[in-house]
């Protein structure tokens, strides 16, 4: 899962995810990353520890990271929020089997960023959630 910072809608959609393939008993590895470096090493934006923890969900734990190379051959599948983050994504990828995996989560759409508005946050979980709960039913019966 990969924002831009790594503070808001990737550390939710880690986090959904992971919630997601638990209560289907899915065995996957769930990671988040951002595009930019300006947050490694924090935690998640206490707006989306907040509405994730108000559906049960405690990303309270994470710790942001900036991409890298090796999470093409580390993850089978590279979800991203918005378009600009697939470009640059894109622009990384060693190869095309490596973009191929990468992929916007809500398929056509993008997941706005809530960082400049407190009341995005609840309809951007709703997305993101909607987007996880797609992508299993997707992979699970595929």
């Amino acid at each position: 899962m990969v924002c831009l910072g790594n503070i808001c809608r990737s550390p939710l959609a880690e986090g959904i995810m992971q919630h997601l393939s638990d209560e289907h008993g899915l065995d996957w590895k769930i990671d988040s990353a951002g595009t930019g470096d300006w947050h490694v090493g924090e935690g998640p934006d206490r707006r989306s520890t907040r509405v994730a923890k108000n559906h049960g969900i405690d990303i309270s734990k994470q710790v942001c990271r900036l991409f890298k190379k090796s999470d093409f051959e580390e993850f089978d599948h590279i979800y991203v929020m918005d378009r600009y983050n697939l470009a640059d994504i894109l622009a990384m990828a060693p190869h095309e089997e490596a973009a191929r995996k990468v992929k916007l989560l809500l398929g056509v759409h993008e997941v706005p960023d809530p960082y400049y508005d407190d009341s995005q946050f609840e309809p951007v979980f709703e997305l993101i959630e909607q987007g996880c709960k797609d992508i299993i039913k997707k992979l699970i019966t595929s």
